[in-house]
């Protein structure tokens, strides 16, 4: 019998633990992958803090890996394939949630669900793009927001500083807002074109100074910072939030009498919606800023990734 490591959630309640098993066996429509980097992201906190509906779960659903086996009827991919998946794992699983993960050496995934991975991008930089990459992405590509317009990000790290590229990349006139100045240098080289220091000056005010936001992206977690960005849209425009906490928002009707205004959500990441922020990826030369760390590391990396300590994605480095 085959062995690989993982890192496995052995029950709920448990920390991460650094194990043994068997490698596993695809089934039909399905590959096996030998797993060469996997990102670490807020959402493995549902299956790290006792979110599966059971246990023991491997982690992990920024995944880039090389196809090994394939299972009966599999013909979409041939072995030696690269390739990659992300949050939604095909037949209404979650990968690293309802199903294992990347947090080994090797995992299973439904062949529908993959992506090719261009050979022009490692595996340590494609694997953001699995799930961090296309939120940002796709938040802007389906957003009201069109070459020429006003679009700010809210928030400069794991999510923002990919924002920031895309939205430059995009044709939109870049505005960042972050906390102090410690940022603005790497922000501006990442394509603002305008930097808004929330410590210094009221962050809606300063939008309308520059004419008003089409599209502000909110992907800091602050619900307060959130909220008072929507006196920074222009008419017809949209605040648009893709990490939140469980805070409350502080919106009154005035706020959108004063519109129209949307606030809304978003929230995508299938197989195709992936393949297209890789591909602009590619074009465009947009790339995520990461540190790596080995498997048996994934705690650290973890660790590190929920406290805003990581500069700005982690990555483990499986097998790359």
């Amino acid at each position: 019998m085959r062995m690989m490591k993982a890192i496995q959630v052995p029950s709920k309640g448990e920390s991460m633990k650094l194990v043994d098993v068997s490698v596993p066996k695809p089934g039909e429509g399905q590959v096996l992958l030998r797993v060469k980097a996997c990102g670490v992201c807020h959402g493995d906190s549902r299956t790290i803090n006792g979110g599966a509906p059971e246990y023991p779960r491997i982690p992990g659903h920024e995944v880039i890996g090389v196809v090994e086996e394939v299972g009966a009827g599999s013909n979409k991919w041939e072995i030696g394939d690269r390739v990659g998946i992300g949050y939604h794992g095909g037949n209404k699983q979650v990968t690293g949630l309802t199903t294992d993960g990347g947090f080994a050496e090797y995992m299973v995934a439904n062949e529908g669900n993959l992506i090719g991975i261009p050979h022009e991008l490692t595996a340590l930089e494609a694997a953001p793009l699995m799930c961090a990459g296309e939120t940002t992405f796709s938040a802007l590509k389906n957003s009201k927001a069109r070459p020429g317009d006003l679009v700010a990000i809210l928030g400069i790290g794991g999510l923002g500083h990919l924002a920031v590229q895309y939205a430059n990349k995009a044709g939109f006139c870049t505005v960042a807002i972050s906390r102090g100045t410690e940022k603005e240098g790497l922000v501006r080289q990442l394509g603002a074109h305008h930097y808004i220091d929330s410590e210094k000056e009221e962050p809606a005010s300063a939008l309308q100074k520059l004419g008003g936001a089409k599209v502000i992206l909110a992907t800091a977690p602050n619900s307060k910072a959130i909220s008072s960005l929507i006196n920074g849209l222009s008419s017809n425009s949209e605040l648009i939030i893709i990490a939140g906490s469980n805070e409350p928002l502080e919106l009154s009707t005035k706020d959108f009498i004063k519109g129209p205004n949307n606030v809304k959500g978003s929230f995508t990441g299938q197989a195709n919606e992936i393949q297209d922020a890789v591909n602009f990826s590619l074009l465009t030369n947009v790339r995520p800023i990461i540190e790596t760390f080995p498997l048996e590391r994934a705690s650290e990396a973890y660790e590190k990734m929920m406290a805003a300590s990581i500069h700005f994605r982690a990555v483990l480095n499986i097998s790359e």
